[in-house]
């Protein structure tokens, strides 16, 4: 097939206008255009007086050797790589016991979905619930505040990525997150998501798309067991001989990929405690920030902002402080709510979240400042931990000990006054919120910083420092504040502990994290033998 990007369609043109672009570009008669696909789509609002469609496509097309030879040197055309998934040859090592994955966010799942189609009926350990009983625990968190703290917005089938947004954008260039997307429509998600240039599945479509992948891997083989929390691991000179669930029950095992996630901070000390190599990362806090989605539509599309073709307008700004600070937004939810997103008594913690529709009435974003280790003030493996945990406590208390977040409109959070009553933007979080000063659970630089970046992004977007908008605390969750070391066989210093994903440090986000996933089940894969026979080809 042949690639050809930069096919521009105005917002009154069909798809089927793609092909006519094709024509045009390639210079080719219709009888030469066999078949094509889009592989990207992408929305370009530069201008003020126009909003386009960019595709990339891949066409199939007669005489493909002689056009590629025409337009040698044309940045617009060129071979379309090959983006199958290359399943990797199997070690020869034997295994006593099948492996284990600790966690059933996307690393864990897309770790046990390689193992199992490769025929190691990996064991999948997740200390929360399966998903249909994990949204209930988290419905009853959000109306009545009572927390089950091993079952809520960070543990249980899905990981914390299961109450967001479904935003599957990443940064990495890797060819496994193609593979990623594709398992993702084989269990429920839009095909659109193999193309779109910001795909997103929202949590609705999200929690039946990973319990499909839980059916998927139980019928290759493997095995999923929730309320399993491993509280403690074996180890015998230096190597890895089993797990221990619940405090109870001893597993064999000689290969375990930890996929815990960002929050499971008793298990950071249980591995701490146990030897394994952690040190502490850099990471990001700070606040909610609500606007109407209106508003963001009509500073992003202008006077498109109605068009049907168009569905509910993104943002992603950063500053740079003159201070060494850093501010950005991250993980924006179009048409969205905050939530509660607590996993420990006594500490408030956000998170945005959008169904598929995105048809809310707000738009949010983590609005962040990053901190790194010399801001912890110890230099424990663990302080990064504490860090967040201060800032959590500070807010659980000024909205008043009950689960409440402390929120302050925008206005007043820049004149630096208590906010008297809410404007015309409503808070969504759930459960509630209480009007605070956010300058009471934030570190003043973290304060100062937020300050600025909201000046600068209003000149960036218009409206984004509308007085009434919502500022809602506070964000500590935004990665990892930890790394679990591992080296070019992706075991940590403790032999068969395979470190994954985000809460491992090596991740930020869905698609990342599943792709990490994928990269350390590679590892095992070419050192083990499998216990049964594989489906790969």
């Amino acid at each position: 097939m042949i690639r050809v990007s930069g096919i521009k369609l105005t917002l009154d043109q069909d798809e089927a206008d793609i092909r006519k672009g094709l024509l045009s570009k390639l210079k080719i008669k219709e009888r030469d255009l066999l078949d094509y696909r889009i592989f990207k789509r992408s929305v370009d609002a530069r201008k003020r007086d126009q909003v386009c469609f960019i595709y990339t496509v891949d066409a199939v097309v007669a005489h493909e050797d002689k056009i590629l030879k025409k337009f040698a040197g044309d940045k617009d055309v060129s071979s379309s790589p090959d983006l199958d998934y290359k399943y990797i040859k199997p070690g020869v090592v034997p295994l006593k016991n099948r492996p284990i994955i600790i966690g059933t966010g996307p690393g864990g799942l897309f770790a046990g979905l390689i193992l199992a189609v490769m025929g190691y009926r990996p064991l999948l350990l997740e200390r929360g619930a399966d998903v249909d009983t994990r949204s209930e625990a988290v419905r009853t968190f959000w109306k009545t505040g009572k927390l089950d703290t091993e079952c809520n917005v960070q543990f249980g089938e899905g990981g914390a990525g299961t109450f967001s947004d479904g935003k599957l954008t990443t940064l990495i260039r890797d060819p496994r997150c193609r593979k990623v997307l594709e398992e993702m429509v084989s269990s429920g998600a839009p095909t659109e998501i193999l193309y779109s240039h910001k795909p997103h599945v929202g949590t609705d479509v999200l929690r039946c798309v990973v319990k499909n992948i839980r059916h998927r891997i139980i019928s290759l083989g493997g095995e999923v067991c929730f309320n399993a929390k491993v509280s403690d691991i074996k180890i015998d000179q230096g190597k890895l001989t089993g797990v221990v669930v619940n405090d109870e029950e001893l597993i064999k095992a000689e290969v375990v990929l930890l996929a815990i996630g960002h929050s499971a901070r008793d298990t950071f000390k249980m591995l701490y405690d146990k030897g394994v190599k952690i040190t502490p990362k850099a990471f990001s806090i700070g606040v909610r920030v609500e606007h109407p989605q209106e508003l963001i539509n009509r500073a992003q599309y202008k006077q498109f902002a109605h068009h049907s073709k168009l569905g509910p307008a993104e943002y992603k700004l950063a500053y740079h402080s003159s201070s060494g600070r850093s501010a950005y937004t991250f993980c924006m939810c179009p048409g969205g709510v905050v939530v509660a997103a607590a996993s420990e008594e006594g500490g408030v913690v956000t998170n945005g979240m959008s169904e598929y529709a995105r048809s809310a009435e707000n738009a949010n974003s983590a609005l962040l400042v990053g901190v790194r280790p010399e801001d912890f003030n110890s230099e424990h493996p663990l302080a990064g931990v504490e860090f967040q945990r201060q800032w959590e406590r500070k807010a659980f208390e000024l909205a008043g000990a009950n689960y409440q977040a402390p929120a302050q409109l925008v206005g007043d959070f820049l004149a630096d006054r208590p906010s008297r009553q809410i404007g015309q933007v409503e808070p969504s979080y759930r459960k509630a919120v209480s009007l605070a000063e956010l300058k009471h659970c934030l570190p003043t630089y973290v304060v100062e910083t937020l300050k600025e970046a909201i000046l600068d992004f209003d000149k960036k977007l218009k409206g984004f420092a509308l007085p009434e908008a919502i500022l809602t605390g506070v964000e500590t969750r935004s990665s990892s504040p930890i790394r679990i070391e591992r080296n070019e066989q992706q075991q940590s210093n403790m032999g068969g502990l395979y470190p994954v994903g985000e809460g491992a440090g090596y991740a930020g986000g869905i698609v990342s994290a599943a792709v990490d996933g994928i990269r350390v089940a590679e590892a095992v894969i070419a050192k083990y033998k499998p216990l049964g026979d594989g489906t790969y080809v």
